[in-house]
């Protein structure tokens, strides 16, 4: 009789008999097997002892015959569901996935993933929660029925190997033997990069339905979690826009809206304070429950570079990142650009643009897994573009996308570039990603336990301690609930210090938030411009909050005895329990108490000698202090900084209006505000907005002179504008404010501080810095400085001006003014040389600008 042959492996089968089993949903025949003298031959390393049944001698060749057996099993008894029962995408959306000008709805996309749970038993789906706007914030988990059936066991495996304390080698061996790699592929947190979701439609679909051998792989070895979108707010918000703009001459523009309700792209800076829902569903319900050995974040790029990047990553790397995930991360990274090159996929960049610093982009490697990012080229949301070959970047960083290299082989010559390409390079990145996961699961089971063992050797330094007491009782316990949200153990001394010690598996995370950054002196050549970092070079909690850390050595750290950790109460329960309390003006959740009182219809009286706070006065320093009427412009080119600032003043509940245009140029303002607030843009995107034929009509526009004019009445009468960090540009361009910026024209080689931490020294005793000492830090990201004696409020220091982070151009700033109070009139214009509300961080700046608002 002649013998079957296996297509994908040569193995050949001779059949010994049928039995009818149940699979989950399906019945099915079975076929039971055995290799062939031909496959007993080449692989010595197995022995037939019975039929369906081996023994492993060696580890050499096939693991065992269970893996060929496994291969032909799934492949004739009919292991995949028909793909007639498992519902098409295009079935499903009416059109084809990949089709030009047309983009997904998230309730389509989430009634998709339900669907196929509903047909197949080798994908379930959860619902984590509510977006910001209150949508279905899902997540799918795909693998062999078996594996579903028994995902408490794996969770337990995976909570296992991630605490060596509670696991020794041996245990952590049989654990791995069975384990499976767990995989998190995360799409779209930036909505405007639409493919991903669309990838994530089809990937799911062929993985279900698609017999191949990878894919069989895959699906045996590795648990797969996956989320269509990190931002499902943002789907339906370009989505809508798209839609909106087919067929007229503004296809493919950018939403004139944030993508995320609060903070935009800066969705994907919130990995380590962790501000908004969805990035506290992701962390909770699947980083922290699940502890993936390897976290896939897709996103696009421009149009002009590479076609994808992959790692390995530019430097420099955040030094607290294990060695062996930075090579996993090569390994994994470069296998990948080998699969698309394979594939006939040009225009693989690795080792370029992106580098591997700050926490803010990835929370994982802190954590004992890895993060492979990919970038593609975009198109025009779903709208095609040609490329010209003139127009691909000869000066990219890391590579020229004219020119062959050895970290950019085969580059792309431009052409046509569709929402189909874009989904063909992400669905071969997503298979060879997860066939990785799958050929290497042992070692990356064994990596994964071995990067939690030498985090538990650490001893320089041996823990730290956040001294009992503290200026800022509200930041304090700000700080430790984020440590602890990020698994970091926390013990509590006799005195009620709090004490982290290093010798515990997630301590590389709790390291570098607490410590000091000192980022590379990177040059394009030598003496020549600062090599761009990719975001920001610092991320010391303790410098942005306000909160003493002491660093301790093992002999202090030996000799504290310690117990359990709770946070205390706060000022809100003062609030409840003592209306008439004060309110420490250094306490930075004293402003949410404060805001509490007055929308009871309280009143709030404040000390002018040392700010604090109460609903009855306590002395003859004592001023009533009026609820001011706050309105936060609000342009039409859409701010990340307008989002966080507009988020930070809900949490703190003041209050506020959003000002736009048309409001302000009709002028009267001092009618509905106190204080108007202009964040983080541009002085000339505040005055003239996006240029007439950039977008819509009705979005065209800034401020104006009529704006302008409005303004300075506002002031003029006396009322406040608080301009924060690039803002302050307009005052003195367009209201006439003497406030020149002297770094304005300064290149990046003699002054640069592309997100850092510096130090300044504040005017004791003004209404602007009550509740602060006398020395802080403050978030600079190239921010202005002035020569204004008189109306300084804080100042840079003669030298050591860098707290954390990296400078160039010390000197530059020496004794120059980082905050001024300039008058106007009768009114008040403040300009923050600086971002006090920096990304929902800086709590000790927080109280510069609350104060800017209740300025008397």
């Amino acid at each position: 009789m002649a013998r079957a042959v296996h297509a994908a492996t040569g193995i050949r089968l001779r059949p010994l008999h049928f039995v009818r089993i149940r699979r989950g949903k399906q019945r099915t025949t079975a076929i039971h097997v055995v290799l062939s003298s031909a496959v007993e031959r080449t692989e010595p390393d197995v022995h037939v002892s019975a039929p369906g049944r081996c023994i492993r001698r060696e580890p050499a060749g096939l693991r065992n015959c269970g893996l060929a057996l496994r291969y032909i099993a799934l492949l004739i008894l009919g292991a995949y569901p028909a793909a007639a029962a498992v519902p098409s995408p295009e079935s499903h959306f009416g059109h084809k996935i990949d089709a030009d000008r047309v983009l997904l709805d998230w309730d389509k996309v989430v009634s998709y993933f339900h669907a196929l749970a509903a047909s197949s038993d080798r994908i379930r789906v959860e619902e984590l929660g509510k977006s910001v706007e209150g949508r279905p914030f899902i997540a799918a988990m795909i693998a062999e029925p078996d594996t579903l059936n028994n995902l408490d066991r794996y969770k337990e495996t995976q909570r296992r190997l991630a605490d060596p304390r509670i696991t020794n080698e041996a245990e952590a061996e049989e654990l791995i033997k069975h384990g499976k790699t767990v995989v998190l592929i995360t799409c779209s947190i930036h909505s405007t990069e639409v493919a991903s979701t669309h990838t994530a439609v089809e990937f799911a679909y062929r993985l279900l339905t698609e017999d191949k051998p990878r894919f069989r792989e895959i699906l045996h070895h590795v648990i797969l979690l996956l989320a269509p979108s990190l931002n499902p707010d943002g789907v339906d918000i370009v989505t809508r826009w798209y839609r909106k703009m087919l067929g007229t001459p503004f296809e493919g523009t950018l939403p004139p809206e944030l993508y995320h309700h609060y903070i935009g792209h800066d969705n994907n800076r919130d990995w380590y304070l962790f501000t908004q829902p969805e990035t506290r569903l992701t962390i909770s319900k699947l980083h922290n429950a699940w502890h993936p050995q390897i976290v896939y974040d897709v996103h696009q790029q421009g149009a002009y570079g590479s076609r994808l990047f992959v790692p390995p990553w530019l430097d420099p790397i955040e030094p607290n990142i294990d060695a062996i995930l930075a090579q996993e991360m090569n390994m994994i990274g470069t296998s990948m650009a080998a699969d698309l090159t394979a594939a006939g996929k040009k225009g693989i960049s690795i080792h370029s643009s992106y580098d591997f610093w700050t926490p803010s982009r990835h929370y994982q490697a802190f954590h004992g897994g890895l993060r492979i990012l990919t970038e593609s080229a975009s198109a025009k949301l779903a709208t095609p573009v040609t490329v010209r070959p003139d127009q691909l970047d000869q000066n990219a960083l890391g590579y020229n996308a004219h020119e062959r290299s050895w970290n950019f082989l085969e580059p792309w010559e431009g052409g046509e570039w569709h929402l189909r390409d874009i989904i063909d390079y992400q669905l071969t990145a997503f298979e060879s990603c997860l066939y990785q996961a799958a050929l290497h699961r042992e070692d990356l089971l064994r990596n994964f336990y071995r990067v939690g063992r030498r985090a538990l050797e650490r001893r320089a330094p041996a823990a730290f301690l956040i001294p009992a007491k503290q200026r800022d009782p509200g930041a304090t316990r700000k700080l430790l609930e984020t440590l602890a949200f990020g698994m970091v153990e926390i013990e509590q001394t006799r005195d009620g210090s709090h004490f982290i010690s290093m010798q515990q598996p997630y301590s590389s995370y709790a390291k570098a938030l607490l410590e000091r950054q000192r980022y590379p002196d990177l040059r394009q050549y030598p003496g020549g411009p600062p090599v761009r970092p990719y975001d920001v070079t610092a991320h010391t909690l303790p410098l942005l909050m306000g909160v003493d850390v002491e660093p301790l050595d093992e002999h202090a750290a030996d000799s504290l005895k310690r117990e359990g950790f709770q946070l205390s109460g706060d000022a809100l329960a003062m609030v409840a329990e003592n209306p008439a309390a004060i309110f420490p003006a250094a306490d930075t959740d004293s402003w949410l108490a404060i805001n509490r009182i007055w929308r009871s219809g309280g009143k709030v009286w404040r000390d002018t000698a040392t700010g604090g706070f109460s609903s009855a006065p306590h002395g003859n320093a004592w001023k009533e202090l009026r609820r001011p009427r706050v309105g936060l412009y609000k342009s039409l080119m859409p701010s990340i900084d307008e989002g966080w600032t507009r988020w930070l003043l809900e949490q703190f509940e003041f209050a506020f209006t959003s000002a736009g245009n048309q409001e302000i140029q009709a002028g009267d303002l001092r009618r509905n505000y106190d204080v108007l607030v202009f964040p983080d843009q541009p002085a000339r995107a505040l005055a003239d907005g996006f240029a007439k034929g950039a977008m819509p009509q009705e979005y065209t526009g800034g401020l104006g002179r009529a704006g302008a004019d409005a303004l300075r009445e506002f002031a003029t009468q006396g009322g406040t504008l608080v301009f924060l960090n690039r803002s302050t540009a307009y005052a003195s361009e367009y209201l006439g404010v003497k406030a020149k910026n002297l770094l304005e024209v300064v290149s990046t080689r003699d002054y640069y501080a592309p997100g850092s931490l510096l130090n300044v020294t504040l005017a004791a005793g003004n209404p602007l810095t009550l509740g602060l000492p006398n020395e802080i830090a403050i978030w600079c990201e190239l921010s202005p400085a002035w020569k204004l004696d008189a109306a300084a409020v804080a100042r840079y220091p003669e030298s050591q001006i860098l707290a954390s982070g990296w400078l160039l151009g010390e000197k530059l700033l020496a004794g120059r003014a980082a905050l001024v109070n300039a008058t106007l009139g009768h009114g008040h214009v403040i300009l923050f040389g600086m971002r006090p509300q920096y990304r929902g961080q800086s709590y000790q700046t927080f109280k510069l600008f609350f104060n800017a608002l209740v300025y008397p």
